[in-house]
């Protein structure tokens, strides 16, 4: 399984992680990317992948 995190120092928070997949990420109160699941379920794979590539910052590292 793959394990996503968001880099707090890059994120700027447009919030496209959150729209595009909504199952794994979110915004916190400041509107920054918030990971809600470390583990991406299988499922979500294809949107994880399509939120790391939207991510104007390359704040979002899947390992």
């Amino acid at each position: 399984m793959s394990h996503v995190s968001i880099d707090g120092a890059k994120c700027q928070g447009h919030g496209r992680c959150a729209l595009i997949a909504p199952e794994v990420f979110d915004v916190d109160d400041l509107g920054m990317g918030l990971v809600l699941v470390d583990e991406v379920p299988p499922a979500a794979e294809a949107d994880v992948d399509e939120a790391v590539l939207t991510c104007p910052e390359n704040a979002i590292h899947v390992r």
